[in-house]
Parts: C-alpha cells; sequence; structure tokens
C-alpha cells in the first residue's frame, strides 16, 4: 500500500491519539531567578505531548501562545552526534568528541513518524491564540507530505507563508543539486493573526534611480534601491563553527533566524513556545527580545545546553521535569568545604571548591578517539569535563534555587566558591553539577 493512499488512516490515528493524550505529571525541579508573583519563563524536560495536555488541562494555557516554532525531527533517518571541543591537557589538543544526541527517527516508518506529529500539532492548535501564528521547520524528506496534514489540522485557508531558508552548509552529491535549504511552513488558527513582516531592500534594476512619483528611494554603495516587504526566501547563514553561539548541539539553528521570526510574529511581552526545543535558540532569542517563553524536550542534554545558554541572559526560569522520570547520574563529584570565622565578626566564610569529577561510564554511542579523549581527561583533569555548576545554599529538599552559577568559558572554569554567612548558621547546601555531555548531578554538602 502506498503512503498516499494511508493518509486518511494517519488522520484518524492522530485524531485518536489526540483525544487519549493524557496529562503527565510534572514538577518543578529548579527554580532560577524567579520573584513570586511575577511571570517565570518554563523549561520542561519529558515527552511534549503529555506537557502540552497538562498546559491546557493544569496550567489553563488554551489559546495562550502567540508563536509556536518547532523543529521536529525530519525523518532522515540519520543519527545525530553531539560534538564536544575539550579544552587542551598539559599542552596537548584533543580531538573533538562525538557521541550520540538523538535519533532522527520515530518509530522506524513514516506513517508512524506522520502520526506523531500530527497529534502534537492538534494539540499545538489548542495552545495557539486567536491572533498567532505556528511555524513549522522541515526538510525535504516530509514537508510535502506534512502540508496536506496542516492543511487538515488548521484549514487550507489558513495558510500563510511556505519560508525557503537558504545556506552554504549541507551535503552535495553527484546525483542531485546540492540541498541546501530548509522549508518552514507558517499557519493560522483565524484570519485575526499577527504578522508585521520586516523590510528588506530591492535593488533598482541596473542600481539607477526610477523616480516613480510616491516612491521612496535610497542609495548605497551598490546602488540605487527600495524598501519592500521581506520575501519568502531567506539567505540566513548556519551556525558557524568558530561562532560564539554554537553549543554543539545536533542540528542547532542560528539564532538570525529565530530573530525574524520571532520579529515578524510577536510583539514585546508576548508568549512563544518550541516544544522541541534542542539547544534552545528559541528561548534564547526570545528572552533577549522581550518576549516570555516556554520550550520543552525530552533529552537531558538539550535541557542542560538551553539553561547553559540562558544563564548568562538573568532569566527568570522554572525547570520541570516529568513525574515518571528517574534520571540517575553516572558520576561522583568531590568537593572541599571549610568556613573561616572572621575575627572580631559574627560572620564567617564558607568555601566550597570542586576538586574532583568521576564517571562510572561513558556513553557506548561514543567514538573511540572520543572515548580514549575522555579517558586521558578523566584521569589527569577530571573537573575539565564539568559544563557548569551552581550551588543552593539554603536547599530545602525539593526545589533546588541556585544563589551562585559558574559556567565555563574561554578562560576556563571557576572552580571555587565564597559565601559570607552567620556564625553556627545551619542550613543545607546543595551543589548542582553538569558535564559535557549533560550528565547532572546533585551533590548535598
Amino acid at each position: 500500500m502506498n503512503l498516499i493512499s494511508k493518509f486518511p488512516g494517519i488522520l484518524e490515528d492522530s485524531k485518536k491519539k489526540y483525544l487519549e493524550t493524557k496529562a503527565a505529571g510534572f514538577k518543578i525541579s529548579e527554580e532560577i531567578n524567579c520573584e513570586e508573583g511575577k511571570w517565570s519563563n518554563v523549561l520542561a524536560l519529558g515527552d511534549n505531548g503529555g506537557f502540552m495536555k497538562s498546559l491546557l488541562t493544569e496550567g489553563n494555557m488554551e489559546g495562550k501562545l502567540k508563536l509556536i516554532y518547532i523543529d521536529p525531527p525530519f525523518f532522515s533517518k540519520a543519527v545525530y552526534d553531539a560534538v564536544i571541543h575539550l579544552s587542551p591537557v598539559k599542552g596537548e589538543k584533543l580531538p573533538p568528541v562525538k557521541y550520540f544526541a538523538y535519533d532522527d527517527v520515530w518509530q522506524k516508518d513514516m506513517a508512524g513518524y506522520l502520526t506523531m506529529l500530527c497529534q502534537r500539532l492538534m494539540l499545538m492548535k489548542d495552545l495557539l491564540a486567536e491572533d498567532g501564528t505556528i511555524w513549522i521547520h522541515l526538510d525535504w524528506h516530509v514537508v510535502h507530505y506534512v502540508k496536506v496534514f496542516l492543511d487538515e489540522i488548521f484549514g487550507e485557508e489558513n495558510f500563510v507563508n511556505e519560508i525557503v531558508w537558504q545556506y552554504k552548509s549541507g551535503g552535495s552529491g553527484k546525483r542531485h543539486f546540492a540541498r541546501k535549504h530548509d522549508t518552514i511552513l507558517v499557519y493560522s488558527k483565524s484570519k485575526k493573526y499577527y504578522f508585521a513582516p520586516p523590510k528588506e531592500k530591492s535593488y533598482n534594476r541596473g542600481f539607477k534611480p526610477y523616480r516613480f512619483k510616491g516612491v521612496k528611494e535610497y542609495k548605497d554603495d551598490l546602488g540605487w534601491y527600495t524598501m519592500v516587504t521581506m520575501k519568502d526566501v531567506w539567505q540566513v547563514d548556519m551556525v558557524g563553527r568558530t561562532s560564539s553561539e554554537r553549543t554543539g548541539y545536533a542540528t542547532q539553528k542560528p539564532e538570525a533566524l529565530l530573530e525574524r521570526i520571532i520579529e515578524s510574529a510577536t510583539c514585546e511581552g508576548d508568549l512563544c513556545a518550541d516544544f522541541f526545543c534542542g539547544s534552545g535558540t528559541l528561548g534564547a532569542v526570545a528572552e533577549r527580545m522581550g518576549r516570555k517563553w516556554i520550550c520543552c524536550d525530552g533529552s537531558s542534554l538539550a535541557v542542560s545546553s538551553t539553561l547553559k545558554r540562558l544563564y548568562p541572559q538573568k532569566a527568570a526560569i522554572k525547570v520541570l521535569e516529568e513525574e515518571s522520570e528517574h534520571n540517575t547520574s553516572p558520576a561522583k563529584v568531590t568537593f572541599n568545604v571549610k568556613s573561616e570565622e572572621i575575627t572580631g565578626s559574627d560572620k564567617e566564610v564558607l568555601t566550597i571548591e570542586l576538586v574532583d569529577y568521576q564517571l562510572d561510564n561513558l556513553p557506548i554511542t561514543m567514538d573511540e578517539k572520543g572515548k580514549e579523549a575522555m579517558e586521558k581527561i578523566l584521569s589527569i583533569d577530571p573537573v575539565n569535563l564539568i559544563e557548569y555548576w551552581s550551588v543552593d545554599f539554603n536547599y530545602d529538599g525539593m526545589v533546588y534555587r541556585p544563589d551562585m552559577i559558574f559556567s565555563k568559558s574561554k578562560g576556563g572554569l571557576e572552580t571555587k566558591c565564597e559565601k559570607l554567612i552567620s556564625n553556627g548558621t545551619q542550613q543545607k547546601i546543595c551543589v548542582k553539577t553538569v558535564d559535557v555531555m549533560g550528565n547532572c548531578t546533585f551533590t548535598i554538602l
């Protein structure tokens, strides 16, 4: 049976699964820069279907999202690696470490993939505001199929745009033209959708002035041009290997691309969401542009990458974890803790120093060169594997609220922190460490 003949069945299965979707239980595991009575952005670790249902049934979020952007798996049947660039050890440069990030398939067949996506698109429609838009980022593998289902779910009359994102990097071959673009499908929920496309330069023929009545013309080094509504083919560079925004996360999308989308579809203070958030590009850009955001991913690596990216922006974030998730860290972290009284004062200085980090096992999906490099670091400089760490000086045993956060930068990682406390203070201290692979460890001191 060919795939097109399966479309009615796929749609029915999707509707059935959508109606049967149960709200997953999520608990707050971490609060960062949160203030009572003020909005806190949400970063969730767990199944996005159950999370969206919980937003609808328990979060009262129906019709509240002005923008939904998703970059779901493309059904490329590829296995994507995260790439870790390790700092030199004793002057020796180490090779990049590749290891499994995620598998870009769903149930190994196209019908199963489309059912998964359509079920979630139906939930997203419920969450989307009447004046909102949804942007679905795909490539040649499935975009033509997904558009047919989007016409059914949102209505073909609510199709807004097909954006072609053109870039330089990517694969090429001798049996086809180089595939150098993705497609972003844009749909609305009604004709009331908000849309404010930016302007771009359109150069006159021959770069000479037209001098048409009522038409404003401008001139730059190339010649004369007018300003027109941006076209639906966008040339935006991929995230370069040396770019400051590069996280090493597989299939990371450039911030410039999300800036254009957020600018076109939202105003300051509007609520955006990404339910396949990956390395958190939407959250990072939305935060910088003054928008509120909700992100979700089923990968702990994605969540840890997003958090590290948002820490410098001082974003207010509630981290939620699916209650069924019982992730245990394969790591053991060692700290030196000491307190020193200040003469003539009722204060003392509490010092916490990160001194050792050991992993029980390396991922079996890591390549052999990567394992060799990791083992060398573990034997010589294991703390080098820490991507960031933080301290909650008054841990309540339920929700982790860091007072200090230390991220690795070009200058390395700060491994010691100090805090002034009152003499004899009795409080529970918890330290969170996250390594380059996303392994998260909580240590009670």
